[in-house]
């Protein structure tokens, strides 16, 4: 899809909702997601041995974290918190934004659409993020995943509606920025339009499959097509 599909995608988009872990940092560059899932399914294991196999069968501490209610709300809760505990440090070790993105965050304030970073990753480490970068004055609204409720994550359509909330623009309005397949679904399903960036080969496929209504392969782009022409 070309640059006439995004400029078209973002001229009827007056709010830009930017996926955090892709598009804006590479969450856990410098602490691998495999080792603090592994981490976390021993927390979890301690919990509920049940639950030992699924744990460790995953290397993505999200998958994890929605396993934990299975046993209980304190595991839940113990769960919760180290994540959000090593997500923070996981960013503040993560190097700088990924290229482009704060181009792209740029040319979406300076175009006068709102901006929301609406991530299944804590609040917490997406303003640890933007404070350490010197980025928290482009950003309209943080929308990080609802503590303790695993199940509100993306791609249910919670943290659309309450970026859509405190925007106060419609999602019909909004565009979803994401580097998974679950951000264009949501998208989609609450009636926004989806960018997928293709952050890794093979992922184009996926994201047009989704019902991205385009796909790019760097940030940069999405920069210059807010640019003014």
């Amino acid at each position: 899809m070309g640059s006439s599909a995004l400029s078209d995608v973002l001229g009827a988009t007056k709010a830009v909702l930017f996926d955090f872990d892709g598009p804006i940092c590479d969450v856990f560059a410098g602490h691998p997601a495999p080792d603090i899932a592994r981490h976390l399914a021993a927390i979890l294991a301690s919990f509920d041995r049940s639950l030992e196999g699924d744990a460790y069968a995953t290397d993505d501490p999200m998958e994890v974290l929605r396993l934990a209610p299975q046993a209980g709300e304190k595991a839940l809760q113990a769960i919760e918190d180290e994540l959000s505990q090593a997500e923070v440090s996981a960013v503040r070790s993560a190097g700088q934004p990924v290229a482009g993105a704060v181009a792209a965050l740029e040319a979406a304030r300076t175009s006068d659409r709102k901006i929301a970073i609406v991530s299944n990753n804590s609040a917490a480490c997406v303003h640890a993020f933007l404070q350490l970068h010197d980025l928290q004055h482009l950003v309209d609204a943080v929308v990080g995943r609802a503590p303790y409720r695993p199940k509100a994550m993306k791609p249910a359509p919670d943290s659309l509606l309450r970026a859509s909330s405190e925007l106060a623009t419609p999602l019909r309005a909004c565009t979803m920025i994401g580097d998974s397949v679950t951000d264009v679904e949501v998208a989609r399903a609450t009636g926004g339009r989806a960018i997928g960036f293709a952050n890794r080969t093979g992922k184009e496929r996926a994201l047009a499959a989704a019902g991205a209504d385009v796909v790019v392969t760097t940030m940069m782009a999405v920069a210059e097509a807010l640019r003014p022409s």
